[in-house]
């Protein structure tokens, strides 16, 4: 599915559309791209993918419940910052949030493997979602240089 995404969004005219639209839709919308129709398309992309993990959800517990996933955003949202996606908008990578999924997948195999219990998974997810993001907020600003100031 990441590849799909890939080359979606890197060799296609939507892929294009949706990358103008998410980083700034009224500059989008100016330039004569159908803005809302690309906003609601992505909706419903995201809603057929959603279905599709439930159903594999639904597959691998072998019976269907509300609460199956519970926890889940946590890791989702720290799989894309970790890969390097800017929660103010304008910068991510497919290959990026591929990498940071592998990384807290792998986090939290390994916490389960020395036998840490499962709610401190959970704790060290939202510690890396803070230093990511305390990470993200230096980077992407202006001022910032590796090394120090310079003078």
């Amino acid at each position: 599915m990441a590849a799909i995404g890939y080359v979606i969004i890197a060799y296609t005219r939507y892929g294009r559309q949706v990358v103008a639209v998410g980083s700034n839709l009224e500059a989008a919308r100016r330039v004569g791209m159908p803005a809302k129709w690309i906003v609601a398309s992505v909706y419903m992309v995201s809603g057929i993918a959603c279905a599709l993990a439930g159903l594999l959800i639904a597959a691998r517990l072998g019976s269907g419940s509300s609460n199956a996933a519970v926890g889940f955003e946590l890791q989702v949202i720290a799989a894309v910052v970790l890969g390097g996606t800017s929660l103010m908008g304008g910068r991510g990578s497919i290959l990026g949030t591929v990498l940071g999924t592998l990384t807290i997948a792998v986090i939290g195999n390994g916490l389960i493997l020395m036998h840490i219990s499962p709610f401190f998974t959970q704790i060290v997810t939202g510690a890396i979602i803070l230093v990511a993001i305390w990470l993200n907020t230096k980077i992407f600003t202006t001022n910032f240089r590796f090394g120090g100031k310079k003078g």
